[in-house]
Formats: structure tokens, C-alpha cells, sequence
């Protein structure tokens, strides 16, 4: 009988006790994605003369981009079709709608540092966060860091910043195609561009977008009301 007592069913959850064992549930999830994201390795490549990370900003034109999308998260799945505004030097704004009419999925402004949703808005699952959002639309906008490494390679270059390495950055060419985060020399999540095609989004283990882009062309100056919801 003891035996039974041991594993026989609990009553279900209430209240504090619920939200604990919530929180505690998705604490355990973020855990173990970590654990399972790829350890960086050292940079490959030899020290420029140079040492100095460029500027990766937005055309000096605005811009409009349009593209399809598609959501993996778990075993959930979304596509639609989006658009983003370029406005130069540092404004944004990215609006994602879901396939067959069912209207928008998440809208987004960025603003210098600054990422804006609409009150109350959902499919935030949607968005990464600003640096990563920046990067996925060709401009680097990190946090400062306390050191930085460059090393060069060919037309590649990657670069490490902070102590411990908060971020890592690649660019080919002179543009930007990777930008990486990086928690305790691991990477958790990571933004990959193939410039004029592709965008992906990653979060290391739980969820991936990718953006296909369709069309990319210069647009005359936006109105300021678009920054706004």
C-alpha cells in the first residue's frame, strides 16, 4: 500500500502552488536549452592591423522589405508573409501577418535601442530581441563591451566582445552575416543572414524563424507615424 501511496496521483495544483510550479517548469526549459547550445571556439584567423570593429548601419535610403515567414516552436508551426521599413539611421519597423487572412501575427518597432509592441500585443514569440532584430535587418546594435577580439580571415571577419564573451559578430564582404549571444561560452541564440535571401533566427533548442525575402527596394521618406502604435 505504500507503494501505491507513493505514486498514486496528486491533486491538482492552485493558486501560489500552480504559479510555482509554472515558473519552476519554464526555469527547468531555459536551463536545459542552455546546456544543449554549442560551446563557442576560439576565433579563427590572425589580428588585423586594424583592430577595430566597422560600422554595420542601414542603407543611407529608406528602404521597404517584403517576405514570407515561417515559425518552429516545438511542435508548433506558423508562416505568413511580412514586411519591414527601413528608416535610416536608426528606425525600423517589422509587421508580420499569418497565411490564409487571419490577419497580424506580431508587430514591432525599433527605435535606436529601443524595441516597441503594440499594449496588449501577442506573438511576441515572434520577435527576438532588439540587438537580434537589428542584426536580422543588416545593423549592428549591441550593448557596449568591455574588450573586443577581431581576427581576420580571407574576406571574413569575426569578432568576441565582452569579458566574458557577451557576443560574437561575422561579417563577409564588409556586411553583416551572423550575430551570435553568448551565456557562459555557450551560444543561446543567434541571428544568420545571407544578405538579399535569407534570414534566421534561432533560439538554441526551442524555437527557430526564418525569413525568406521576396523584395528589397529603396521607397521614399516614411511618415513619422509608423514609428508609433
Amino acid at each position: 500500500m505504500k507503494l501505491l501511496r507513493i505514486f498514486a496521483p496528486r491533486a491538482p495544483l492552485r493558486g501560489a502552488a500552480r504559479a510555482g510550479a509554472v515558473v519552476i517548469a519554464a526555469v527547468s526549459a531555459v536551463v536545459i536549452a542552455v546546456a544543449c547550445a554549442p560551446r563557442i571556439q576560439p576565433l579563427p584567423g590572425v589580428a588585423p592591423t586594424n583592430p577595430s570593429l566597422p560600422a554595420f548601419d542601414l542603407s543611407p535610403t529608406p528602404e521597404k522589405l517584403t517576405f514570407n515567414w515561417e515559425l518552429n516552436d516545438n511542435s508548433i508551426v506558423a508562416r505568413g508573409d511580412g514586411v519591414a521599413r527601413l528608416g535610416p539611421p536608426d528606425h525600423a519597423r517589422v509587421d508580420l501577418f499569418l497565411g490564409g487572412g487571419f490577419g497580424a501575427a506580431a508587430s514591432a518597432v525599433l527605435v535606436g535601442d529601443s524595441l516597441i509592441v503594440p499594449p496588449g500585443a501577442r506573438g511576441l514569440e515572434l520577435i527576438p530581441p532588439a540587438p537580434l532584430l537589428w542584426a536580422a535587418l543588416g545593423r549592428l546594435a549591441i550593448p557596449p563591451a568591455s574588450d573586443t577580439i577581431i581576427r581576420v580571415s580571407g574576406d571574413t571577419l569575426r569578432a568576441s566582445l565582452g569579458t566574458p564573451v557577451a557576443w560574437r559578430v561575422t561579417a563577409i564582404d564588409g556586411q553583416l552575416v551572423r550575430l551570435e549571444r553568448i551565456s557562459s561560452g555557450r551560444i543561446v541564440e543567434w541571428v544568420e543572414r545571407n544578405p538579399g535571401k535569407k534570414v534566421r533566427y534561432e533560439l538554441s533548442g526551442r524555437r527557430s524563424l526564418v525569413l525568406n525575402l521576396q523584395n528589397q527596394q529603396p521607397v521614399a521618406q516614411f511618415d513619422a507615424s509608423i514609428w508609433r502604435f
